[in-house]
């Protein structure tokens, strides 16, 4: 075999940057087109929103066990009732636990295909 067939052997097989992307890229849009996760172009799946909405009441009821230990009487304070345990500890871990609900609501892939 002379060089020049080498040459024009070699040149038929390599192909362009654009060619590789032009062969890519339906592919690509197939793949995208499966994982859409609603008809209407939301961000979420289903689930998502779900789980988005359970972290939200968790929060609340966080910050509601925080409420409260105030007095009639402003010249009175009552530390018994304004360091309790409910609000000094528990409602925090609530509010926290509810935040952390959320963060992991919006990290989850959706699983949701539409065909």
């Amino acid at each position: 075999m002379e060089k020049k067939d080498i040459v024009r052997a070699s040149k038929t097989s390599v192909k362009t940057k654009k060619e590789i992307s032009r062969e890519a890229k339906p592919q690509i849009e197939a793949k995208n087109e499966n994982l859409e996760t609603s008809k209407f172009g939301f961000a979420f799946g289903r689930m998502n929103y779900i789980y988005l909405l359970i972290g939200f009441v968790v929060i609340v009821i966080g910050f509601l066990l925080m409420l409260g230990g105030g007095s009639a009487d402003p010249t009175v304070f009552n530390a018994e009732e304004i360091f309790s345990t409910r609000r000094i500890v528990i409602a925090p871990i609530v509010v926290l636990s509810g935040f952390i609900f959320v963060i992991f609501a919006i990290m989850k892939k959706p699983t949701e295909i539409i065909q």
